[in-house]
């Protein structure tokens, strides 16, 4: 699933090692929401690590990301992790903006129904991924 963030850079972890063929790259980037901002972390892999190279903090940013999940099983217990997987970053004024080439093999779906709007202009959905469910049925608290 595509999406669309923008914000400042508030944090950047850089590059990390995790193993002989892994790296990552970690990045926390704050979008307001209303009357409080989110602090949203994102996370780049291999060769997106360098995406955010020449980006000083408190620049904004315009972040393209997938959102993931997975599942893992622990002791008989199961885990969910979700990760933002940042693809492309670009200046959110205009300039300087960087994106990874294109991986051949994989390319997203085209959506089979047009996506609903989102009340936040700080974070959009691109046009080829799938709608959200709305807020009427999220009985979380906050």
């Amino acid at each position: 699933m595509a999406y669309e963030a923008t914000g400042i850079l508030i944090v950047d972890k850089g590059t990390q090692q995790v193993s002989e063929k892994f790296r990552k790259r970690e990045f926390v980037v704050e979008i307001q929401d209303g009357q409080y901002p989110q602090v949203v972390k994102f996370e780049l892999a291999q060769d997106k690590c360098d995406l955010l190279n020449g980006f000083q903090l408190q620049t904004p940013v315009t972040v393209s990301f997938d959102l993931r999940g997975r599942a893992y099983d622990k002791n008989g217990e199961t885990l969910y992790f979700t990760t933002l997987s940042a693809w492309k970053v670009q200046n959110a004024n205009g300039g300087g903006g960087q994106q990874a080439p294109q991986q051949g093999g994989y390319q997203q779906p085209q959506a089979q129904q047009a996506p609903r709007a989102n009340n936040n202009p700080n974070i959009q959905r691109q046009p080829t991924s799938a709608p959200i469910n709305s807020d009427a049925d999220n009985d979380l608290p906050f």
